[in-house]
């Protein structure tokens, strides 16, 4: 079926990076030569620098995967879900696809989507299978122009806004700074973590955590010091919004007491950013209990719990602040100052198919037609 079909894709969920399989599943990747899509818990399943990676799929995914996902004749999936916010409307799903679903849950397979092969597998022994019976193929070029049609009609990029600092530019810096370092990234739940999954560069070196469908705010901050904890050869960052730090940055004298050196970042745009973007798209700009703009001074805080702070405004601050918590080697926590009207984009509304992501850009014009 791999070899048949004209317009093949590979879906790789969580379940790819849990089994250990990122290397088998690129070098599956690299010898039949079929594009890749992720969600956000399987990014990293395969090097996002790699050219056969499309991008995270779904309700903040990248266009062109979403086009893709759309398009397919062969959907081969392992190691996802498909939850909602993968899948957007149900029945609009992949609709010219063949689906392939390995997963080691039996429950997890056609319970949201119904597919045409199911395989019951853990991923790692599944692709290493596969291994063995698949031959090299050649790029599906006509395909592969299609996809990156897609990737320069509609490329992943937030707007300038001069030398207003955005969450885009926080992820770019860690991708540079970090560059050369085995890291462990961490993420809490909202906005932060969307732009994290969208920008943050996942491979070999790098490992990212965040508590998917869950939506637990506050997971990160325990999270990455269990990961400091066990990979003290590691850098480990915990990427979080304000409202998620709040939750339980009483952790960080944790981090202090025990002398845990975790770089916290707290992406900071005084609001509980995802809840006000969803207010402002499909509410009306009804904003109940979601501003938090009060005179919580995170840097004072941190200090006063032993570790060292540092508020940034620019991209030259937070890059200072970042090799300077490098050096220090102890806990440190960087108050991060973003705009609080910054969005994650693309978007797919609620209900709505993947297909019909929209962006700042599809907004602007949909409000000027409405005028």
């Amino acid at each position: 079926m791999l070899g048949k079909a004209k317009k093949p894709l590979f879906l790789a969920g969580g379940g790819v990076n849990i089994a250990g399989a990122n290397k088998a599943f690129t070098e599956l990747v690299e010898r039949t030569q079929i594009p890749v899509v992720t969600t956000i818990m399987g990014r990293g399943a395969i090097p996002t620098t790699h050219p056969l990676f499309i991008g995270n799929l779904g309700m903040h995914g990248a266009y062109a995967s979403n086009m893709a996902v759309e398009e397919c004749d062969l959907l081969f999936s392992i190691g996802t879900r498909f939850n909602d916010r993968i899948t957007g409307k149900l029945h609009a799903f992949a609709p010219k696809a063949t689906i392939v679903h390995i997963d080691i849950d039996t429950s997890s397979i056609s319970r949201n989507i119904q597919v045409d092969i199911p395989i019951v597998a853990d991923a790692k022994e599944a692709i290493e299978k596969l291994l063995e019976y698949v031959e090299p193929m050649e790029k599906k070029e006509s395909w592969m122009e299609q996809i990156e049609g897609w990737k320069e009609e509609h490329p992943l990029r937030m707007k300038p806004k001069g030398d207003q600092m955005q969450a885009q530019d926080i992820l770019e810096t860690i991708n540079e700074v970090f560059k050369e370092d085995d890291k462990i990234v961490v993420t809490d739940v909202g906005q932060h973590q969307m732009f994290t999954s969208q920008y943050l560069e996942v491979n070999e070196k790098t490992r990212l955590y965040m508590s998917g469908g869950l939506g637990t705010m506050g997971y990160g901050l325990g999270a990455a010091l269990g990961a400091k904890s066990g990979r003290e050869d590691k850098v480990v960052v915990n990427i979080a919004g304000d409202g998620c730090f709040r939750m339980n940055m009483n952790e960080i004298a944790t981090a202090t007491r025990y002398n845990i050196p975790i770089i916290q970042i707290v992406i900071n745009n005084h609001v509980l950013g995802m809840v006000r973007q969803w207010q402002t798209l499909f509410y009306g700009k009804r904003y109940s209990n979601t501003v938090l703009d009060d005179a919580v001074d995170f840097v004072k805080i941190s200090e006063g719990m032993g570790a060292k702070a540092y508020r940034v405004t620019t991209v030259e601050e937070f890059e200072n602040a970042l090799n300077d918590a490098i050096k220090l080697n102890i806990p440190c926590v960087i108050d991060a100052q973003i705009d609080q009207d910054d969005k994650v984009f693309p978007m797919v509304a609620p209900g709505a198919p993947i297909s019909e992501a929209f962006d700042r850009d599809d907004l602007n014009k949909k409000q000027a037609e409405s005028k």
